[in-house]
């Protein structure tokens, strides 16, 4: 079996997660199992009703302990969110390295780089750590280029004002 592929929806546009999310679903119709682990976006998705009846193809996860986003939190509670944050990425290891899922998705990981809590090496040593045949999506408002060499398939999501 071959290593599976690294994908990165990013851009300032609207829509990544949501397009990394139907990638979910596609590959969950095909019997395939997936992780998708939130970052930055607070408790996110992992309360969701809707979502969570897609277990066990699908299982999402957020480590946060706040209702807020990180842009949102004060000093001290950014200091305790980088914690539950480390605890995500801990997670994501196991994930990788147990084969637990056919595709992982790591939402807005790539803001953790832009926010100074894990850098692009350790995203890459994070990455080497998937099984055989995994796909991994990144996704996260910005991207610099040492952050896309990680990558096979990048997609660039904008915004336009119309009129």
């Amino acid at each position: 079996m071959e290593q599976g592929l690294v994908y990165i929806y990013s851009g300032d546009g609207h829509g990544k997660s949501p397009a990394a999310l139907g990638r979910a679903v596609m590959t969950a119709s095909l019997g395939k199992r997936v992780v998708i682990i939130q970052f930055l976006k607070g408790k996110g998705l992992a309360d969701s009703a809707l979502l969570s009846r897609l277990e066990p193809e699908i299982k999402i996860f957020s480590f946060a302990k706040m209702n807020k986003g990180f842009d949102e939190l004060n000093q001290e509670e950014r200091e305790d969110e980088i914690v539950n944050i480390k605890n995500g990425m801990h997670f994501a290891k196991k994930v990788l390295a147990t084969g637990e899922c056919d595709l992982l998705i790591l939402d807005e990981v790539l803001g953790l780089i832009n926010h100074g809590i894990i850098t692009v090496d350790d995203l890459g040593r994070l990455l080497q750590m998937r099984n055989e045949g995994m796909d991994v999506i990144l996704t996260g408002n910005s991207l610099n280029d040492e952050a896309c060499k990680l990558a096979d398939e990048v997609s660039r999501i904008e915004s336009y004002q119309v009129g």
